[in-house]
């Protein structure tokens, strides 16, 4: 069994079902159905064949959903790509994947456009209409691009939706997702149709996603996180996702009052905003059984005050591109733990390593590991750090980690992010937790810079709630609650923390910008 045969299956059997509601329409697990195999059925008569790469330049639409489970249909592999990265950006990995054919937005016409010019060996550049000119602006395009282009609109009325799910190995790749990295270019984790197919069950299990359940869909569908737990698993279930093209808590409590919600995920960001939203009335979510909480760990601070205010428990998990991406999660049958991302899911192992590849005691922090069949067959084309990533059968995932007596994790940091001091370890989200105790801080990121003295020292970007509040009061209040070594050198007031689009902290923007300025 693998996702594409058994959604095929959800499709058949529960056929008049919602399966998604997208710009005030419902569209049925039959319709839906019905343009994966005729896209399928397009894709083919483009001359995709099997193996051969399919990226896509998409947001939250439907024409995601449809293009994925269409390329994965005839075994070809699948590609997301967020489509708010630069044209560099997207260039790396069209040319790094070796993508063959594209489905892109019509927002990114241009950038089609300047593909067919750049990328003699892709065929074929599907384009998605979301406004009504976009045929026109298709028509006018030179006629050396033109035989490339073509309308995804068009392609589902002139094909027959015959297409069943082709025979699939487990072991062939069914996506490659280029994780985002900390340093150089993003490195594409080859994810196998066993990889997709085994988390989403595991994580539907493990969540209970049922066919009731409404699951709200506005993490970016392109990332990984939002790929298993808010498409495919509940898909997986019967269940109906409403998409929703971006985040915004206006939004999110207008989708509360409309469709009664049941499963919202998303990132700590997304919470801070909903929490904060002067308009929000906690009655528009109570539908919800289930917040879901992932990408970053969620201060401890937030966790409580979210769930004081709508009167729902918030779960933490984690994961990673690499492990598709679900290890851990706080289960839902007895109590979460503030702070934990939670225990191990269902046929997935995690461990706690020191530096030589040893098992640490309970309680004590070293490399959290990872082993199941939800990890990656590797790196494409990068056997090197293939061999670095993934040693004796387990994943190291870069995070610090430890576990307590009852089989509760708990990130301390991402190893890469750690400050030492002095000899002195400092992780950076445990000085951001205390920011986050003060009720006048509405944001706060940590990182360490060098310092001739101590080799490093740390350094704060602050969002301020409270306007009236000084930076010699922040200072004062660290003092109060950090050991001198941990406290800030130096606290910066910002408007605003920089971002990636799944809501993630740009810590590496903040530190070269700290490292400019000396």
């Amino acid at each position: 069994m693998n996702l594409v045969s058994a959604v095929y299956k959800t499709s058949t059997e529960q056929a008049e079902k919602v399966a998604y509601h997208f710009g005030g329409k419902d569209t049925t697990y039959a319709e839906f159905e019905d343009s994966v195999s005729r896209l399928a059925s397009a894709l083919k008569g483009l001359g995709v064949e099997k193996g051969d790469h399919v990226a896509f330049l998409l947001g939250n639409t439907p024409h995601f959903i449809i293009s994925l489970y269409a390329t994965m249909r005839i075994g070809a592999t699948a590609i997301p790509v967020n489509p708010l990265y630069t044209p560099d950006e997207i260039t790396y990995i069209l040319r790094n994947g070796d993508v063959k054919a594209v489905i892109a937005l019509d927002a990114l016409l241009p950038l089609v456009e300047a593909c067919v010019q750049v990328f003699p060996d892709v065929h074929s550049y599907v384009v998605c209409e979301t406004k009504p000119d976009t045929v026109e602006k298709m028509q006018a395009l030179p006629q050396s691009v033109k035989e490339k282009v073509y309308s995804f609109t068009q392609l589902l009325a002139k094909s027959e939706p015959n297409v069943k799910p082709d025979e699939i190995d487990d072991d062939e790749t069914a996506i490659i997702l280029y994780t985002s990295g900390t340093t150089g270019h993003p490195k594409g984790a080859m994810l196998t149709h066993k990889n997709l197919y085994s988390n989403a069950r595991d994580i539907s299990d493990y969540l209970q996603f049922n066919s009731k359940d409404r699951v709200i869909t506005t993490l970016p569908v392109f990332h990984v996180f939002a790929l298993t737990v808010v498409v495919n698993a509940p898909l997986l279930t019967s269940a109906q996702l409403i998409i929703v093209p971006s985040f915004s808590p206006k939004e999110i409590f207008r989708i509360g009052r409309e469709f009664q919600p049941t499963v919202f995920a998303g990132v700590p960001t997304m919470y801070n905003f909903l929490y904060q939203f002067s308009e929000g009335d906690p009655d528009d979510l109570k539908s919800l059984r289930l917040a879901i909480s992932g990408g970053s760990s969620m201060p401890v601070a937030l966790l409580h005050n979210f769930e004081e205010k709508f009167k729902v428990q918030v779960s933490e998990g984690y994961g990673l591109s690499e492990a598709s991406p679900v290890t851990c999660f706080n289960p839902l049958d007895r109590g979460r733990k503030a702070g934990s991302i939670g225990t191990n899911i269902v046929n997935v192992e995690n461990k706690v390593f020191n530096e030589f590849g040893e098992e640490v005691p309970v309680g004590e922090v070293g490399e959290l590991v990872v082993k199941g069949p939800n990890v990656m067959k590797g790196y494409y084309k990068m056997p090197e750090e293939t061999a670095v990533t993934i040693r004796d059968g387990w994943l190291y995932t870069g995070d610090l980690a430890r576990m307590d007596e009852e089989g509760y994790f708990f990130i301390v940091d991402r190893k890469k992010d750690m400050i030492i001091v002095g000899g002195f370890n400092v992780y950076p989200r445990e000085v951001e937790e205390v920011f986050y105790s003060n009720p006048g801080v509405l944001e706060a990121a940590v990182v360490g810079i060098p310092d001739p003295n101590l080799g490093e020292e740390v350094l704060a970007y602050v969002v301020l709630k409270d306007k009236s509040i000084t930076v010699d009061n922040l200072h004062e209040f660290c003092k109060k609650h950090l050991v001198k070594y941990k406290c800030p050198k130096e606290i910066i007031l910002l408007d605003e923390i920089p971002k990636n689009t799944t809501g993630k902290i740009l810590r590496r923007n903040l530190k070269d910008q700290a490292l400019s300025r000396t």
